[in-house]
């Protein structure tokens, strides 16, 4: 078993979608970066990498590269699940919490969970996704920013180590 953190930080701007989980969510502003900029997938897949230890999102899908404008986190989130079952190791829980001022994300959670769930192979049960506030302190208080944190869990996958144990 390996386990991995991961935490993002995204700056909230106008005329940009919010997006948290793969889930698009109402609100006036949204998040500011080279793809989706995702902030909760984007801390998932760092956790996933780090467990696993490949480095960090940014070396795997840089914000330089043009293929990467505006993609859906999603794509690199099962990119990255692909990554780490060809080293040996497969996704077995998530846990996450996204830190944000506005917008209430309670009754969106449900959701989230199901897309990363589904693009993880794992079933909801499986993805944990939590909801608070920075207490108005801070730049998520100021409704500045949004940020995420995960932990993941894999375990090793035997079909694919045989013959290649370290």
């Amino acid at each position: 078993m390996r386990v991995g953190i991961g935490y993002d930080l995204h700056r909230l701007v106008p005329n940009r979608k919010l997006i948290l989980g793969g889930v698009e969510i109402p609100h006036t502003l949204g998040l500011l970066g080279h793809s989706d900029a995702d902030v909760l997938t984007h801390a998932i897949i760092d956790a996933i990498l780090g467990a696993a230890a490949l480095g960090d999102i940014g070396s795997h899908f840089p914000d330089s590269d043009p293929a990467y404008e505006g993609i859906n986190s999603l794509i690199l989130l099962r990119e990255v699940k692909t990554k780490v079952e060809n080293v040996g190791y497969i996704v077995q829980n998530v846990d996450s919490t996204i830190v944000a001022q506005q917008p209430k994300l309670a009754s969106h959670i449900t959701e989230m969970r199901g897309r990363l769930a589904e693009t993880l192979n794992l079933s909801p049960n499986e993805v944990n996704v939590k909801a608070t506030t920075s207490e108005g302190i801070g730049v998520v208080g100021e409704e500045e920013a949004i940020v995420a944190q995960a932990v993941v869990c894999l375990v090793e996958h035997w079909d694919q180590l045989v013959g290649q144990r370290r």
